[in-house]
């Protein structure tokens, strides 16, 4: 019997989605009279009440506003299932920072404890998570590297591999939840502070999600966490109970036989995505025991637009060798940046309405990027973050479509974890059956970007 993993990192999309200008939609005024060939729509608005709603659809990034008393199928209230008031995840715990022994390797265990509980030191709780969880990425991200070819693009959503897996851990027993807990830095997290246990971890998951998922804020974000359960086979109460509690998911019966499974959740999946995730699985073993989908949507804008007027066909260099013509976006604006002059590289944050952003880096030389990738922690960005000065800047980005897919089970093994992927894994927490191990299938990841219509010079990201 297998349990089937399945990451759905949906598409990455810096993209600036098709937004015309208000004139080619409408050829009157609010007053009913006919606009001539010479009038400007700039030169007096139009009544906005008059604007159909399905232009506002067709011209919002975030399209998931709807009319007020209209929600969302999808749409789960996580102000009304968590408070306001919870600062659960906003306290700061004390911890005790060993002294960090300068004449130790930096790969030696005491060394990088004293490390990260030094990047601790006065971070929130769901702050020390994301750190742990950065640097679970950064890890998985060379594990990646190191196997494909060093020109090769990477695509990654490390969160919804952080957070599936960390469901997974729920039913995880002895050995198989040590390795699940060490290879993606949670037991370094729990044995920060005497507060701390392991469900600790999930309680701020769950907080998270309602920190991450809240309605309007800007930007949408949404995401399927689905897990299926053979129809002849039964799943404890304890763990359906964990699962509803912690992660908002609800196991669901299903036959892994029926042939039309596979398109019923396809439907699902590009409904989430809005239809940029197409056919996202292919087949289903029909011996499959337990089957977790995860997928993660975002959509959101740039506060710095890329007008599409600037965009201009240049030339962008892929190697040392060779030199490809690509269509280049530019934009002029403040822009906080920094410079590492340790790691020889230039660091640009792109940030978006509601107070998330990219982080670009750029190596001053080609062999240079080979450094980075080996350097990259927590601690580096944060270092990155902390020296950025804001001032005028230019800003050339090309425009780009990436489609990538990967079986993350052999990467994940060279971090350590072989248990959950095995026959002798214990999964005892979400059912009594024996042989549980998973199989991690993965699907296509993708990202693409470019520029907007000039009105209303929109830029954005859909993952």
């Amino acid at each position: 019997m297998k349990l089937v993993f399945l990451i759905l990192s949906a598409y990455t999309v810096p993209t600036l989605c098709g937004v015309k200008p208000l004139a080619e939609h409408f050829n009157f005024k609010a007053t009913g009279k006919p606009l001539s060939p010479q009038t400007s729509v700039d030169s007096e608005d139009p009544d906005l009440e008059s604007i159909q709603m399905q232009f506002h659809k067709d011209n919002t990034l975030t399209q998931d506003l709807l009319p007020e008393g209209e929600e969302d199928d999808e749409y789960l209230d996580f102000d009304a299932l968590l408070g306001e008031d919870d600062d659960y995840i906003d306290a700061i715990d004390e911890i005790d920072v060993p002294e960090i022994v300068t004449d130790f390797e930096p790969s030696d265990p005491a060394t990088k404890r004293a490390k990260l509980l030094k990047l601790f030191r006065g971070k929130t709780r769901i702050q020390r998570l994301n750190t742990v969880n950065s640097n679970f990425a950064f890890d998985l991200y060379r594990s990646i590297r190191n196997a494909v070819d060093q020109s090769e693009n990477i695509l990654l959503a490390p969160a919804g591999i952080s957070i599936t897996l960390g469901m997974v851990s729920l039913g995880a027993r002895h050995e198989t939840h040590r390795q699940l807990y060490n290879v993606l830095g949670f037991a370094d997290f729990v044995n920060a502070s005497i507060k701390y246990d392991t469900m600790t971890v999930h309680n701020l998951f769950r907080r998270l999600t309602h920190r991450l998922f809240r309605h309007n804020f800007g930007y949408t974000l949404r995401a399927v966490n689905n897990l299926f359960i053979r129809q002849d086979a039964q799943i404890l109460s304890n763990f359906t109970q964990n699962m509803k509690t912690y992660y908002f998911v609800e196991p669901q019966s299903a036959n892994f036989s029926d042939s039309t499974l596979i398109n019923k959740l396809n439907g699902h999946i590009l409904k989430i995505t809005k239809g940029l995730i197409k056919e996202a699985l292919k087949t289903i073993d029909p011996q499959t025991l337990i089957m977790i989908l995860n997928c993660f949507y975002l959509k959101g804008t740039w506060e710095t637009k890329f007008p599409v007027e600037n965009t201009y066909t240049g030339s962008f260099r892929l190697n040392e060798k060779k030199v490809v013509r690509v269509p280049l976006m530019h934009t002029k604006g403040n822009f906080l940046a920094a410079a590492d002059h340790k790691l020889d590289c230039d660091i640009l944050q792109l940030l978006y309405v509601g107070n998330i952003s990219m982080l670009v880096v750029l190596p001053r030389k080609f062999s240079g990027m080979r450094i980075v990738e080996t350097q990259l922690t927590s601690e580096v960005v944060g270092n990155w973050l902390d020296s950025m000065t804001n001032r005028t800047r230019k800003v050339v980005l090309p425009r780009f479509n990436l489609v990538k897919y990967y079986d993350l089970v052999p990467y994940l093994k060279t971090l350590g974890l072989t248990l959950p992927f095995q026959a002798v894994a214990n999964f005892t927490g979400i059912s009594t059956k024996e042989n549980l191990g998973i199989n991690l299938v993965g699907v296509p990841l993708c990202t693409r970007a470019q520029a907007q219509t000039p009105k209303p010079n929109r830029v954005g990201t859909e993952r």
